[in-house]
Protein backbone atom coordinates (compact mmCIF):
# COMPACT_ATOMS: atom_id res chain seq x y z
CA UNK A 1 0.00 0.00 0.00
CA UNK A 2 1.12 3.60 -0.63
CA UNK A 3 0.60 6.06 1.98
CA UNK A 4 -1.26 8.84 0.48
CA UNK A 5 -3.00 12.17 2.33
CA UNK A 6 -6.60 12.45 2.31
CA UNK A 7 -8.21 15.92 2.99
CA UNK A 8 -10.51 16.26 6.04
CA UNK A 9 -12.66 19.62 5.77
CA UNK A 10 -14.51 20.13 9.24
CA UNK A 11 -18.24 21.80 9.55
CA UNK A 12 -15.37 25.31 9.47
CA UNK A 13 -14.33 24.63 6.21
CA UNK A 14 -10.95 24.58 7.18
CA UNK A 15 -8.39 21.39 6.11
CA UNK A 16 -6.32 19.22 7.89
CA UNK A 17 -4.41 16.52 6.39
CA UNK A 18 -4.96 12.75 7.19
CA UNK A 19 -2.64 9.85 6.32
CA UNK A 20 -4.34 7.08 5.39
CA UNK A 21 -3.12 3.70 4.13
CA UNK A 22 -5.13 3.41 0.41
CA UNK A 23 -4.30 1.71 -2.32
CA UNK A 24 -1.44 1.65 -4.92
CA UNK A 25 -1.45 4.17 -7.99
CA UNK A 26 -3.08 1.74 -10.95
CA UNK A 27 -6.36 1.45 -8.42
CA UNK A 28 -6.48 4.65 -7.53
CA UNK A 29 -6.52 5.62 -11.24
CA UNK A 30 -9.13 3.01 -11.86
CA UNK A 31 -11.14 4.40 -9.01
CA UNK A 32 -10.56 7.97 -10.64
CA UNK A 33 -12.04 7.29 -14.10
CA UNK A 34 -15.30 8.06 -13.13
CA UNK A 35 -17.72 8.54 -16.05
CA UNK A 36 -16.01 6.49 -19.21
CA UNK A 37 -17.15 9.21 -22.50
CA UNK A 38 -17.49 7.23 -25.37
CA UNK A 39 -16.71 9.13 -28.43
CA UNK A 40 -16.44 8.39 -31.96
CA UNK A 41 -12.98 9.63 -33.09
CA UNK A 42 -15.14 12.70 -35.40
CA UNK A 43 -14.99 15.23 -33.12
CA UNK A 44 -13.43 18.58 -34.24
CA UNK A 45 -14.36 20.41 -31.63
CA UNK A 46 -12.89 18.15 -28.86
CA UNK A 47 -9.35 19.50 -28.14
CA UNK A 48 -10.72 23.36 -27.99
CA UNK A 49 -13.91 22.03 -25.52
CA UNK A 50 -11.38 20.16 -23.46
CA UNK A 51 -8.34 23.27 -23.16
CA UNK A 52 -12.02 25.50 -22.44
CA UNK A 53 -12.34 22.92 -19.53
CA UNK A 54 -16.12 23.04 -21.34
CA UNK A 55 -17.42 19.38 -20.76
CA UNK A 56 -17.92 18.93 -16.76
CA UNK A 57 -17.05 16.30 -14.84
CA UNK A 58 -14.77 14.92 -17.74
CA UNK A 59 -12.53 12.25 -15.63
CA UNK A 60 -11.95 9.89 -18.90
CA UNK A 61 -12.48 10.05 -22.49
CA UNK A 62 -13.10 6.82 -24.68
CA UNK A 63 -12.39 7.38 -28.88
CA UNK A 64 -14.69 4.56 -29.82
CA UNK A 65 -13.36 2.34 -33.07
CA UNK A 66 -15.48 -0.51 -32.65
CA UNK A 67 -19.34 -0.43 -32.56
CA UNK A 68 -19.65 3.19 -33.24
CA UNK A 69 -17.64 2.98 -36.37
CA UNK A 70 -18.89 1.00 -39.64
CA UNK A 71 -16.18 -1.05 -41.00
CA UNK A 72 -15.91 0.56 -44.40
CA UNK A 73 -15.28 3.67 -42.54
CA UNK A 74 -12.72 2.24 -40.16
CA UNK A 75 -9.49 3.87 -42.03
CA UNK A 76 -10.95 7.29 -42.24
CA UNK A 77 -11.72 6.62 -38.65
CA UNK A 78 -8.22 5.91 -37.62
CA UNK A 79 -7.12 9.13 -39.38
CA UNK A 80 -9.38 11.07 -37.52
CA UNK A 81 -8.42 9.71 -34.11
CA UNK A 82 -4.89 10.88 -34.90
CA UNK A 83 -6.24 14.29 -36.16
CA UNK A 84 -8.00 14.56 -32.62
CA UNK A 85 -4.52 13.57 -30.48
CA UNK A 86 -2.40 15.99 -32.44
CA UNK A 87 -5.07 18.88 -31.46
CA UNK A 88 -4.91 17.56 -28.33
CA UNK A 89 -1.03 17.68 -28.18
CA UNK A 90 -1.05 21.22 -29.69
CA UNK A 91 -2.92 22.35 -27.01
CA UNK A 92 0.21 21.53 -24.57
CA UNK A 93 -1.77 21.13 -21.75
CA UNK A 94 -0.71 20.26 -18.15
CA UNK A 95 -1.66 16.50 -17.46
CA UNK A 96 -3.84 17.83 -14.46
CA UNK A 97 -6.20 19.21 -17.09
CA UNK A 98 -6.63 16.57 -19.41
CA UNK A 99 -8.68 13.41 -18.75
CA UNK A 100 -7.58 10.33 -18.80
CA UNK A 101 -7.77 8.81 -22.59
CA UNK A 102 -8.61 5.14 -24.20
CA UNK A 103 -8.77 3.97 -27.40
CA UNK A 104 -11.17 0.90 -27.13
CA UNK A 105 -10.43 -1.61 -30.46
CA UNK A 106 -11.99 -4.01 -32.45
CA UNK A 107 -9.24 -7.29 -31.79
CA UNK A 108 -5.94 -8.42 -30.57
CA UNK A 109 -4.54 -7.80 -34.91
CA UNK A 110 -6.11 -4.30 -33.97
CA UNK A 111 -4.43 -3.46 -30.78
CA UNK A 112 -1.44 -4.10 -32.36
CA UNK A 113 -2.01 -1.95 -35.84
CA UNK A 114 -3.37 0.58 -33.80
CA UNK A 115 -0.45 0.84 -31.27
CA UNK A 116 2.02 1.10 -34.65
CA UNK A 117 -0.55 3.17 -36.35
CA UNK A 118 -0.57 5.89 -33.57
CA UNK A 119 2.81 6.60 -33.08
CA UNK A 120 4.22 8.97 -31.06
CA UNK A 121 0.54 10.51 -30.27
CA UNK A 122 0.09 6.43 -27.89
CA UNK A 123 1.91 8.53 -25.40
CA UNK A 124 -0.86 10.80 -24.82
CA UNK A 125 -3.17 7.74 -23.98
CA UNK A 126 -3.69 5.74 -20.50
CA UNK A 127 -4.71 2.89 -22.87
CA UNK A 128 -6.91 0.48 -24.37
CA UNK A 129 -10.20 -0.80 -24.41
CA UNK A 130 -10.59 -4.65 -25.07
CA UNK A 131 -14.21 -5.33 -26.19
CA UNK A 132 -15.40 -8.46 -25.95
CA UNK A 133 -13.10 -10.22 -24.01
CA UNK A 134 -13.12 -14.01 -23.37
CA UNK A 135 -11.40 -17.11 -23.67
CA UNK A 136 -11.64 -16.86 -27.58
CA UNK A 137 -8.92 -13.81 -27.70
CA UNK A 138 -7.30 -13.66 -24.13
CA UNK A 139 -4.58 -15.22 -25.37
CA UNK A 140 -3.85 -13.32 -28.02
CA UNK A 141 -4.48 -9.85 -25.95
CA UNK A 142 -1.97 -11.05 -22.86
CA UNK A 143 0.71 -11.38 -25.02
CA UNK A 144 0.10 -7.90 -27.01
CA UNK A 145 -0.30 -6.37 -22.82
CA UNK A 146 2.69 -7.70 -21.95
CA UNK A 147 4.52 -6.73 -25.67
CA UNK A 148 3.20 -3.26 -25.34
CA UNK A 149 4.33 -2.77 -22.09
CA UNK A 150 7.74 -4.14 -22.48
CA UNK A 151 10.54 -1.80 -22.16
CA UNK A 152 7.94 1.31 -20.99
CA UNK A 153 8.37 3.54 -18.02
CA UNK A 154 4.76 4.47 -17.73
CA UNK A 155 2.93 1.84 -18.34
CA UNK A 156 -0.13 1.59 -20.86
CA UNK A 157 -3.45 0.53 -19.05
CA UNK A 158 -6.17 -1.89 -20.36
CA UNK A 159 -9.52 -2.54 -19.79
CA UNK A 160 -11.12 -5.81 -20.78
CA UNK A 161 -14.86 -5.72 -21.07
CA UNK A 162 -17.10 -8.72 -20.70
CA UNK A 163 -20.08 -9.04 -22.88
CA UNK A 164 -19.78 -11.61 -24.85
CA UNK A 165 -22.51 -14.48 -25.47
CA UNK A 166 -19.83 -17.24 -23.51
CA UNK A 167 -19.83 -14.84 -20.55
CA UNK A 168 -23.27 -15.05 -20.35
CA UNK A 169 -24.42 -19.15 -21.13
CA UNK A 170 -25.81 -20.16 -17.95
CA UNK A 171 -23.22 -23.14 -18.40
CA UNK A 172 -20.01 -22.02 -19.56
CA UNK A 173 -20.21 -18.57 -17.71
CA UNK A 174 -18.66 -19.63 -14.31
CA UNK A 175 -15.51 -21.86 -15.45
CA UNK A 176 -14.52 -19.24 -18.45
CA UNK A 177 -14.72 -16.32 -15.55
CA UNK A 178 -12.53 -17.94 -13.82
CA UNK A 179 -9.97 -19.29 -16.13
CA UNK A 180 -10.10 -15.76 -17.63
CA UNK A 181 -9.23 -14.23 -14.20
CA UNK A 182 -6.24 -16.60 -13.61
CA UNK A 183 -5.35 -14.91 -17.29
CA UNK A 184 -5.19 -11.23 -16.18
CA UNK A 185 -3.30 -12.21 -13.16
CA UNK A 186 -0.36 -12.70 -15.08
CA UNK A 187 -0.88 -9.32 -16.19
CA UNK A 188 -3.01 -7.74 -13.48
CA UNK A 189 -0.97 -4.37 -12.74
CA UNK A 190 -1.15 -3.22 -16.58
CA UNK A 191 -5.52 -4.22 -15.94
CA UNK A 192 -6.87 -0.46 -14.83
CA UNK A 193 -10.17 -1.63 -14.37
CA UNK A 194 -12.77 -4.99 -15.67
CA UNK A 195 -15.59 -3.09 -17.58
CA UNK A 196 -19.06 -5.15 -18.08
CA UNK A 197 -21.08 -4.83 -21.23
CA UNK A 198 -24.99 -4.87 -20.36
CA UNK A 199 -26.47 -4.03 -23.36
CA UNK A 200 -24.69 -6.88 -25.49
CA UNK A 201 -25.83 -8.95 -22.66
CA UNK A 202 -29.36 -7.47 -23.09
CA UNK A 203 -28.98 -7.56 -26.69
CA UNK A 204 -28.41 -11.45 -26.55
CA UNK A 205 -31.80 -11.99 -24.76
CA UNK A 206 -33.47 -9.18 -26.95
CA UNK A 207 -34.24 -7.45 -24.04
CA UNK A 208 -34.31 -3.48 -23.17
CA UNK A 209 -34.57 -1.61 -20.12
CA UNK A 210 -37.07 1.87 -20.05
CA UNK A 211 -36.01 5.39 -18.58
CA UNK A 212 -38.09 4.18 -15.61
CA UNK A 213 -36.48 0.87 -15.00
CA UNK A 214 -32.53 -0.42 -14.15
CA UNK A 215 -30.56 -3.12 -15.49
CA UNK A 216 -30.69 -5.16 -11.73
CA UNK A 217 -34.44 -5.52 -12.93
CA UNK A 218 -33.11 -7.79 -15.99
CA UNK A 219 -32.82 -10.96 -13.61
CA UNK A 220 -30.49 -12.93 -16.24
CA UNK A 221 -28.36 -9.60 -16.53
CA UNK A 222 -28.36 -9.26 -12.80
CA UNK A 223 -27.24 -13.01 -12.38
CA UNK A 224 -24.22 -11.99 -14.91
CA UNK A 225 -23.25 -9.37 -12.76
CA UNK A 226 -23.11 -11.36 -9.46
CA UNK A 227 -20.95 -13.81 -11.21
CA UNK A 228 -18.78 -11.16 -12.35
CA UNK A 229 -18.48 -9.19 -9.15
CA UNK A 230 -17.68 -12.40 -7.19
CA UNK A 231 -15.07 -13.61 -9.44
CA UNK A 232 -13.04 -10.39 -9.82
CA UNK A 233 -14.07 -7.60 -7.41
CA UNK A 234 -11.27 -8.70 -4.85
CA UNK A 235 -8.76 -7.79 -7.54
CA UNK A 236 -9.84 -5.39 -9.28
CA UNK A 237 -11.95 -1.80 -9.68
CA UNK A 238 -15.31 -3.16 -11.44
CA UNK A 239 -17.37 -0.53 -13.79
CA UNK A 240 -21.28 0.05 -14.21
CA UNK A 241 -22.51 -0.63 -17.45
CA UNK A 242 -23.96 2.47 -19.82
CA UNK A 243 -27.37 3.68 -19.50
CA UNK A 244 -28.27 4.38 -22.99
CA UNK A 245 -30.27 7.30 -22.11
CA UNK A 246 -29.74 11.23 -21.91
CA UNK A 247 -31.11 14.90 -22.35
CA UNK A 248 -30.98 18.65 -21.44
CA UNK A 249 -32.82 18.64 -18.36
CA UNK A 250 -31.13 16.91 -15.40
CA UNK A 251 -34.09 16.39 -13.21
CA UNK A 252 -35.91 14.98 -16.44
CA UNK A 253 -36.53 10.56 -16.25
CA UNK A 254 -33.65 10.13 -18.03
CA UNK A 255 -31.74 11.87 -15.21
CA UNK A 256 -33.77 10.17 -12.64
CA UNK A 257 -33.11 6.84 -13.82
CA UNK A 258 -29.36 7.32 -14.09
CA UNK A 259 -28.99 7.91 -10.68
CA UNK A 260 -31.35 5.30 -9.31
CA UNK A 261 -29.42 2.90 -11.26
CA UNK A 262 -26.12 4.75 -9.60
CA UNK A 263 -27.09 3.95 -6.39
CA UNK A 264 -27.62 0.20 -7.14
CA UNK A 265 -24.22 -0.06 -8.96
CA UNK A 266 -22.10 1.36 -5.92
CA UNK A 267 -24.40 -0.69 -3.57
CA UNK A 268 -23.89 -4.14 -5.71
CA UNK A 269 -19.97 -3.53 -6.22
CA UNK A 270 -19.64 -1.10 -9.42
CA UNK A 271 -17.41 1.95 -9.79
CA UNK A 272 -18.39 4.56 -12.52
CA UNK A 273 -19.78 4.14 -15.64
CA UNK A 274 -19.61 4.31 -18.80
CA UNK A 275 -21.27 7.41 -20.39
CA UNK A 276 -22.94 7.96 -24.24
CA UNK A 277 -23.42 11.78 -23.75
CA UNK A 278 -21.57 14.58 -21.65
CA UNK A 279 -24.69 15.35 -20.21
CA UNK A 280 -24.46 12.07 -18.05
CA UNK A 281 -21.16 13.03 -16.51
CA UNK A 282 -21.83 15.65 -13.69
CA UNK A 283 -24.32 13.34 -12.15
CA UNK A 284 -22.13 10.06 -12.27
CA UNK A 285 -19.38 12.38 -10.91
CA UNK A 286 -21.68 13.12 -8.22
CA UNK A 287 -22.91 9.94 -7.43
CA UNK A 288 -19.15 9.16 -6.61
CA UNK A 289 -19.02 11.66 -3.96
CA UNK A 290 -19.03 10.14 -0.70
CA UNK A 291 -21.27 11.42 2.63
CA UNK A 292 -20.04 13.13 5.53
CA UNK A 293 -21.05 10.29 7.40
CA UNK A 294 -19.25 7.91 5.80
CA UNK A 295 -16.18 9.18 5.85
CA UNK A 296 -15.97 10.50 9.45
CA UNK A 297 -16.72 6.48 10.14
CA UNK A 298 -14.12 5.48 7.30
CA UNK A 299 -11.24 7.61 8.92
CA UNK A 300 -12.11 5.89 12.09
CA UNK A 301 -11.99 2.48 11.02
CA UNK A 302 -8.33 3.05 9.10
CA UNK A 303 -7.65 4.88 12.20
CA UNK A 304 -8.20 2.25 14.78
CA UNK A 305 -7.14 2.97 18.18
CA UNK A 306 -5.34 -0.05 19.62
CA UNK A 307 -8.15 -1.84 22.11
CA UNK A 308 -9.65 -5.23 22.47
CA UNK A 309 -12.47 -3.90 21.08
CA UNK A 310 -13.35 -4.54 17.58
CA UNK A 311 -17.07 -2.38 17.68
CA UNK A 312 -17.94 1.14 18.21
CA UNK A 313 -20.67 3.14 17.68
CA UNK A 314 -20.73 5.47 14.38
CA UNK A 315 -19.72 9.20 14.22
CA UNK A 316 -23.42 9.97 14.21
CA UNK A 317 -24.45 7.40 16.28
CA UNK A 318 -26.40 5.64 14.00
CA UNK A 319 -25.13 2.38 13.31
CA UNK A 320 -22.40 0.44 14.18
CA UNK A 321 -18.86 -0.44 12.93
CA UNK A 322 -16.77 -3.18 13.06
CA UNK A 323 -13.34 -3.58 12.35
CA UNK A 324 -13.17 -6.38 10.94
CA UNK A 325 -15.94 -6.07 8.82
CA UNK A 326 -15.70 -2.89 7.32
CA UNK A 327 -12.17 -2.02 6.72
CA UNK A 328 -12.17 -3.20 3.01
CA UNK A 329 -15.18 -0.29 2.79
CA UNK A 330 -13.44 1.66 4.46
CA UNK A 331 -10.43 1.59 1.97
CA UNK A 332 -12.54 2.77 -0.78
CA UNK A 333 -14.88 5.61 0.65
CA UNK A 334 -11.34 7.00 1.76
CA UNK A 335 -10.01 6.91 -2.32
CA UNK A 336 -13.53 8.04 -3.26
CA UNK A 337 -13.40 11.16 -0.99
CA UNK A 338 -10.08 12.38 -1.75
CA UNK A 339 -10.50 12.19 -5.46
CA UNK A 340 -14.81 13.31 -5.85
CA UNK A 341 -15.25 14.83 -2.64
CA UNK A 342 -17.66 15.10 0.02
CA UNK A 343 -21.04 15.89 0.83
CA UNK A 344 -22.86 17.29 3.94
CA UNK A 345 -25.41 14.75 5.36
CA UNK A 346 -28.71 15.83 4.58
Amino acid sequence: MNSLTIKNLNQHGSTTIRSLRVFDERTRLAYALGGLLYTPPYNPELADKIAAGAIPGLTSLAFCLEDAILDEALPQAELELCCNLAAIKAKNLPSANLPLMFVRVRTPQHLQHIQEFLGDFSELLCGYILPKFDLSNSAAYIDLIRQINAGRQRPLYFMPILESRMLADLVSRRPALQQLKDELARVQKYILNVRVGCNDFCSLFGLRRSVQQNIYQISVVRDILADIVNMFSDDYVLSGPVWEYFGDNPVAPWAQGLRAELALDRLNGFVGKTAVHPAQLPIIYDSLKVSRADYDDALHLLDWLPDNLGVAKSADGSRMNELKCHTNWALKTAVLAEIYGIIDDE
